[in-house]
C-alpha cells in the first residue's frame, strides 16, 4: 500500500489486496453493526477486513501479512480483526486484542495527525512513527523491491489520477516486486484481487475501487459522511 499524509490535509492511500482468488469478499461498505462508522471491504471467510476507514475521524487502518509466522495457532484471533480495531480505537487497538498465537502482520494506521506501523513477528511487536510524506509498505521479503521500484514514482505524481495510472502500467506478473501480481501453484492462484484509492478526512471519505485495478475498470468515486 501507499500512504501520503501531511498535517491539516486529507490522508491519501492506495490499498491493493493480494489474496487467493478463491477467497470471496464484499466490496467496501458499512458491514459491521458493532462498528457503524467503519467502511471497508469484508472478507466473507473470517468476517473481518484488510482495510477499514472510520468516517468521522478520517482514520484508516490496513493489515499486511508478514512472513515470519504465516499460520496462527489454533484459536488465535484472525488478522482481519486488526484493521477494525485500529480504525475504531486508533493507537489504543492493542488493548482490545491478545496477540498470543497470532500469525505475523504489519498493521498500518494512517490518521490526519500521524502514520504509525506495528510489526509483529509472532513474538515481538515493534512500533514505528513515520514523518510526513509519501510511504510504501509491503509484506516484506521479495516484496520490498516494490518500494525500490515504485515509491519514487508515487512520490512524484498526484493522487488519485497519477497513482491509478501507475497501477495500470502493466498486467499482473509472477513477480513479488510487481505492483499487481499473479502466482499459480498446486492448482491455486494468488493474485491482486482488489484495489482502492482512498481520500479520508474527519467526516468525509472518498473512494474508488476495482477488482481488476490494472485495467480501466475502477468504480466511480463513492463518498461517505
Amino acid at each position: 500500500m501507499v500512504v501520503r499524509w501531511t498535517r491539516g490535509a486529507p490522508v491519501r492511500l492506495l490499498a491493493l489486496r493480494d489474496e487467493l482468488t478463491s477467497r470471496e469478499f464484499d466490496d467496501p461498505g458499512r458491514w459491521w453493526p458493532e462498528h457503524p462508522s467503519l467502511v471497508g471491504g469484508r472478507d466473507r471467510l473470517a468476517g473481518g477486513t484488510w482495510c477499514a476507514t472510520r468516517v468521522d475521524t478520517g482514520v484508516t487502518a490496513l493489515v499486511l501479512n508478514r512472513p515470519q509466522k504465516p499460520v496462527a495457532d489454533p484459536g488465535a484471533p484472525s488478522r482481519g480483526a486488526l484493521p477494525l480495531l485500529g480504525a475504531e480505537r486508533g493507537a489504543d487497538w492493542r488493548s482490545a486484542v491478545r496477540l498470543d498465537g497470532m500469525a505475523s502482520f504489519l498493521l498500518v494506521l494512517a490518521a490526519p495527525d500521524r502514520m504509525t506501523t506495528w510489526d509483529f513477528d509472532g513474538e515481538r511487536l515493534v512500533t514505528t512513527e513515520h514523518p510526513e510524506g509519501t510511504w510504501m509498505v509491503t509484506s516484506g521479503g521479495p516484496e520490498d523491491r516494490k518500494a525500490d521500484r515504485f515509491l519514487p514514482l508515487f512520490t512524484d505524481t498526484g493522487h488519485p489520477d497519477g497513482w491509478r495510472r501507475l497501477v495500470q502500467g502493466g498486467p499482473p506478473r509472477d513477480d513479488p516486486g510487481a505492483l499487481t501480481v499473479r502466482h499459480e501453484q498446486d492448482g491455486l492462484v494468488f493474485a491482486t484481487v482488489f484495489g482502492a484509492l482512498i481520500e479520508a478526512r474527519p467526516g468525509r471519505l472518498r473512494m474508488e475501487h476495482s477488482r481488476r485495478p490494472w485495467l480501466d475498470a475502477w468504480s466511480p468515486v463513492v463518498s461517505w459522511s
